[in-house]
């Protein structure tokens, strides 16, 4: 796919925010598909139909015309990049999330500087929806609560997968009995605590594995002391050892 030169770019703007931690936007649509991308920061997109887990090195194409609300639960960078709706060759429906691979990043902060008569631009932005690849069906996926108080604790853990607290913390922290939040959480995202955390924590170290830390540092960052602990865990969730991860498909897709 190029663009003749002299066409108009499906690329309409590019939007870089580098204080996602003030990030709050309330229910809206776009005439415009859209592309949200985190560098650093991490996010949330709540559609009528679900919440969305933007964590750094992952995007979410929003579809023009899709109510979405944005919540950063983490400070760090996030990129914006509007489509004209007649030009762009994506035909999703609903909000589909993406790895973001390292040349599509580039690319991204390329074309955000890159003056609208840069002929490199006509090589450039085919490449972009050339690099759009939805998330494998084994990525490893969180489902957020809607119970304020579950919700509160869901997003403080997501902000630091590390936090090693235990559920009578949390359950004080919100005002709530141990046994309500335990059940509120079951109810609300089909898993108890102990394993909704495990698989923030797993998604988080799927990206560190991916952005090359080590086995061990990826396991401290992420609440285990020993790394053993983190490769059981790791492997319950993804069905490989995260050095096995690394090297198949799945982990191709994390990096992208």
């Amino acid at each position: 796919m190029e663009f003749g030169a002299g066409a108009r770019s499906p690329i309409l703007r590019i939007d870089r925010d580098g204080a996602a931690a003030r990030r709050t936007l309330d229910w809206h649509a776009h005439d415009e598909a859209m592309l949200l991308w985190s560098a650093t920061a991490t996010v949330i997109m709540s559609t009528p139909a679900r919440d969305w887990l933007v964590p750094p090195g992952y995007g979410l194409w929003v579809p023009r015309g899709i109510e979405h609300t944005e919540k950063a639960l983490h400070a760090g960078e996030l990129c914006v990049v509007l489509f004209a709706p007649e030009l762009c060759p994506v035909s999703w429906t609903e909000p589909v999330g993406l790895s973001v691979a390292p040349l599509l990043r580039e690319l991204i902060v390329h074309l955000y500087t890159a003056e609208p008569d840069d002929p490199s631009r006509r090589h450039a932005e085919p490449l972009v929806f050339d690099l759009l690849k939805p998330l494998p069906i084994n990525a490893i996926d969180v489902s957020m609560p809607t119970d304020p108080r579950i919700r509160t604790i869901a997003e403080q853990i997501i902000a630091d997968p590390g936090d090693s607290h235990e559920l009578a913390f949390w359950a004080h922290r919100v005002h709530a009995g141990v046994r309500t939040v335990s059940r509120l959480f079951l109810s609300e995202t089909g898993l108890t605590f102990a394993r909704w955390r495990t698989h923030v924590r797993m998604r988080a170290a799927a990206q560190q594995l991916a952005e090359g830390r080590s086995v061990a540092a990826t396991a401290r960052a992420v609440g285990y002391r020993k790394p053993g602990a983190f490769i059981a865990a790791f492997r319950r969730s993804t069905g490989q050892t995260p050095g096995t991860y690394l090297h198949s498909g799945a982990a191709a897709d994390v990096e992208r």
